[in-house]
């Protein structure tokens, strides 16, 4: 899908960025006048914003491509030394840092525990230290670094930058940490919940033609669910959407903390597959409750998928029932958003992808619940190393360059 400006002066940044999108989804190069052919802007608009991209060094002119008499047009493309974006994403179990530039590729990346320390504060003055250090060894210009993108499990409080309360890291309480990331660092910092920066950075890392409608199941300690609908992520009143796990996938299931059965966030989670795998004795030993047990369910939960991928009947039906319950999910999803595609991803779910791929897809399509008549795709995150880091690096450059047609409009206020 191409989106179309508009001629209207007082539109030009908005303008400006979609004719910065178009030039980054063309990498080969796009001339002036296909770029005004694909975004329905006139010759002049798009020569004089191409101007300012060229000025601020966003792209670059290469070359020229003969089409017939009069002089060869040049060939514009993406600067990637244009600018870049440092993305970290915590995670109950790792904090991963990836620095991405202009062009999407992942310059530099490193990974560390999520420390265990009940200040807040002597994790964020580590991370900043974290950031410092990928800056130098990556070896990018530390003048074009436009900020940071932190993804964090909800809830958070974006418009104050505050770590409210996630489940998982139990000593972070209202923690104000897009103001302290940003004292100790010196950049710009954004913050989004985890789901939501996944599901920004497919949208950037799709292709033109792919849809821009779509799910993105987030398979990690827990189950979350990134949005986009017409191109834009939905985020909610608060910025907390994409919570699915209290959706009730199996009334006769166990009983879920907050009280109902068969909750898919409590059922079809890594500590729940492998807490099923110790009781039926595939798997050894017992695991420690709460967050304490983080590092045990990785390394169980690996130990597990393994044994499934290799042919265990009872390991493959554990990760199978689990499919089928975030089948029931996905038509829940897809009834509600009318979407066609459903993205998977997430620290998990590489270990039990081919499997789920081999299940769940059958069980939607042939769910009786299944409103919307059209066929849904089932298909993988493309996003390399972490994608929830790479979607906090990529929200930098979608505030600064993605078009958005909602910014179009006027307030009444």
């Amino acid at each position: 899908m191409v989106l179309t400006g508009s001629n209207l002066p007082a539109v030009g940044e908005y303008n400006q960025t979609v004719v910065l999108d178009a030039i980054r989804r063309h990498p080969d190069g796009s001339t002036r006048s296909k770029l005004a052919s694909v975004t329905g802007l006139s010759n002049m608009t798009v020569a004089n914003v191409c101007r300012r991209l060229l000025a601020s060094g966003l792209i670059e002119e290469h070359g020229t491509r003969v089409s017939g008499p009069g002089k060869p047009p040049g060939i514009l493309r993406l600067n990637p030394a244009g600018g870049f974006s440092i993305g970290v994403h915590i995670d109950p179990a790792v904090i991963t840092y990836v620095v991405v530039d202009l062009a999407g590729e992942v310059r530099d990346h490193t990974r560390s525990g999520t420390p265990s320390a009940q200040d807040p504060q002597s994790v964020i003055d580590e991370m900043g230290r974290s950031i410092d250090a990928l800056i130098t060894t990556s070896g990018v210009d530390r003048s074009r670094v436009l900020g940071i993108g932190i993804a964090t499990p909800g809830p958070v409080n974006i418009a104050d930058g505050i770590v409210l309360n996630p489940p998982m890291l139990p000593h972070w309480h209202r923690v104000p940490l897009r103001t302290a990331l940003s004292a100790a660092t010196g950049l710009p910092v954004l913050l989004e919940k985890d789901v939501t920066a996944a599901a920004v950075a497919e949208l950037w890392y799709a292709d033109a033609g792919d849809s821009r409608d779509f799910a993105f199941m987030y398979y990690g300690t827990g189950l979350g669910t990134g949005i986009a609908v017409g191109g834009e992520v939905v985020r909610g009143v608060s910025s907390n959407a994409g919570d699915p796990g209290h959706m009730t996938v199996d009334p006769d299931g166990p009983e879920c903390v907050c009280g109902r059965r068969g909750c898919v966030g409590y059922s079809a989670v890594p500590r729940a597959l492998v807490e099923r795998a110790q009781r039926e004795g595939i798997l050894p030993g017992t695991l420690p409750p709460g967050p304490a047990g983080i590092p045990e369910i990785d390394e169980a939960f690996s130990a597990l998928a393994a044994l499934a991928r290799a042919g265990d009947a009872r390991a493959h039906e554990v990760v199978a029932d689990a499919a089928r319950q975030i089948a029931r999910a996905v038509v829940v999803l897809v009834n509600l958003l009318d979407i066609e595609r459903v993205i998977f991803g997430g620290p998990f779910w590489s270990r039990i992808a081919t499997i789920v791929l081999d299940v769940l897809p059958g069980v939607v399509r042939a769910d009786p619940a299944l409103v919307p008549p059209h066929d849904v795709r089932f298909t993988e995150s493309v996003i390399p190393v972490d994608v929830a880091a790479v979607g906090a690096a990529t929200l930098v450059f979608d505030g600064t360059f993605s078009p958005k047609a909602s910014t179009l409009l006027i307030s009444a206020g």
